[in-house]
């Protein structure tokens, strides 16, 4: 399956095989997400939750770059804050309590939130070339999406601050020896993923439900730490040295 951006600059989600595609990008075809792309996130999960011929769900990004992170501009905008705020806390949320498989194909950057998405995936596949960088710690902010909680399971402490507190990037290789990432594909990203999530779907579906929610355990400290951090975040924004480091950020990066 080839994405056509030019034709179609947001896919919109599509059922295939009882596997929910889902293009992670603004809505004007952007590799960021902005308020409006939170809420159809949002939306298109709880969806799945209650659609019974959805058994997995696989994020992929547009071609050649997974996500860019968050739309900096709505972070200098306080008029955006409030609605921002609730549209990516309940997208967070939602991820962290969704009860289906969900496999991640990255092909190219995962940054910010980009990457914290990642970590609420059952698998992470990435071709060879993607990258992945968290620097909440350089732009004033704390991580997200409970990533305080999920990064040191997942890589362990040392990893988790390294990986967070000194913003390092990590190659598909170093994403694969710490545990974020569980396969890496040279050629045909997506296909091998589509691949992964065809298997997945085969499974009888109680049986896999239930043990991936054996495996999850309990996500109520998941949802508690996703609010903790959004308070934190909210506040970083309102820090006028936040601000002024954001704003030059976005003058360098546009």
């Amino acid at each position: 399956m080839t994405l056509d951006t030019a034709m179609n600059p947001h896919p919109q989600p599509e059922l295939r095989n009882h596997t929910l595609i889902v293009t992670v990008s603004s809505n004007d075809g952007r590799p960021v997400l902005d308020r409006r792309a939170y809420e159809s996130l949002a939306r298109t999960f709880h969806e799945a939750a209650d659609n019974d011929e959805v058994r997995v769900v696989v994020l992929r990004g547009l071609a050649g770059c997974f996500c860019l992170g968050g739309d900096f501009s709505e972070f200098l905008d306080a008029t955006k804050h409030q609605k921002l705020i609730a549209a990516v806390t309940d997208m967070f949320r939602t991820l962290a309590t969704f009860p289906k498989p969900i496999l991640a194909c990255v092909d190219g950057d995962a940054v910010g939130v980009g990457c914290t998405i990642l970590f609420h995936c059952d698998m992470v596949i990435a071709s060879n070339e993607s990258t992945f960088r968290v620097p909440f710690v350089d732009f004033g902010l704390v991580p997200d999406a409970a990533t305080s909680i999920l990064a040191p399971q997942k890589l362990g402490y040392a990893g988790a601050f390294r990986f967070f507190c000194l913003g390092d990037t990590l190659h598909a290789e170093d994403a694969r020896a710490l545990g974020l990432v569980a396969e890496i594909v040279h050629d045909g990203v997506e296909e091998a993923t589509l691949g992964r999530a065809r298997q997945l779907a085969k499974k009888p579906v109680a049986a896999l439900l239930q043990t991936r929610g054996l495996l999850k355990g309990n996500t109520g400290a998941l949802c508690d730490r996703i609010d903790q951090e959004i308070s934190l975040f909210q506040q970083a924004l309102q820090d006028d040295t936040t601000l002024r480091r954001l704003q030059r950020i976005a003058r360098l990066a546009a």
